[in-house]
Formats: C-alpha cells, structure tokens, sequence
C-alpha cells in the first residue's frame, strides 16, 4: 500500500510565502488524482487544490491567485506553492491521493469533504501557522 509524507509547513507572517512538499511511495500515483486539503481547529476539512493525471488544476475559491499545485511524476512528489498567506490560512495541510477522482471532486465542487472514503490515501499532515 501507498503511503504519502508531506513536509514544508511552519510559521510565517501574514504575506509571506511557503511550499509543501509531499513524497509518494510504495506505489506509482501517475494515474492518481493528487491534492492538497487542509483543515484548522474547530474547522471542518477543506479542499485547498487538486490536480488531475492529465495536469487539469483545481483551486478552492480562497486560494485562487496565491496558491499553485504541481507535480513531478518522475520524483513521485507533490507540491503546493504559498503566496501572500493569510492568517485564515492557519491549519494542518494534508496530502492526499485518489484513483479516479470521485472523492476529490465532491470536495472541490461541492464542498462535501466529510466523511473521507476509503478510496482516498491521506498522509500524516504538515502544520501552517500564519500570524498577523
């Protein structure tokens, strides 16, 4: 089974910049929907950015314009590139990784990210702590 390591996240000022990474091993996720969900205390999950095999991005509305998505199918790693964050950026970021997507774009479109599926592969999460 898959697993998914993400790394990058820390505490930074309101206007500064990040970038996440995260690793996939134990399998090849070429054929995987990829993305970024994040999710702050109190809060319920939210999707941040996802990316389809073919490259197709998707962003959730509150980070339109400030965050990229990207992946190097070679190196098997996601990323997740930060700009102009904002306190209300403040959450834990999680990868994840779904075949066929279904999940993915419930969360993305509809905002229908609770429950997860099995279908889905989550890593541990990577914290972003953005103050004022």
């Amino acid at each position: 089974q898959g697993q998914l390591a993400e790394s990058g996240g820390d505490s930074v000022q309101a206007g500064g910049s990040l970038r996440l990474s995260c690793v996939a091993s134990g399998r090849t996720y070429t054929e995987y929907y990829m993305g970024w969900f994040r999710q702050a205390p109190g809060k319920e999950r939210e999707g941040v950015a996802i990316i389809q095999r073919d490259g197709t991005t998707l962003y959730g509305d509150s980070v339109k314009g400030r965050f990229t998505i990207s992946r190097d199918n070679v190196k098997n790693t996601l990323y997740l590139e930060m700009n102009s964050l904002k306190p209300e950026d403040t959450a834990m970021y999680y990868c994840a990784a779904e075949l066929g997507g279904s999940w993915f774009r419930r969360c993305m479109s509809r905002g229908d990210c609770a429950p997860s599926s099995a279908t889905v592969t989550w890593g541990q999460g990577t914290q972003v702590t953005v103050s004022s």
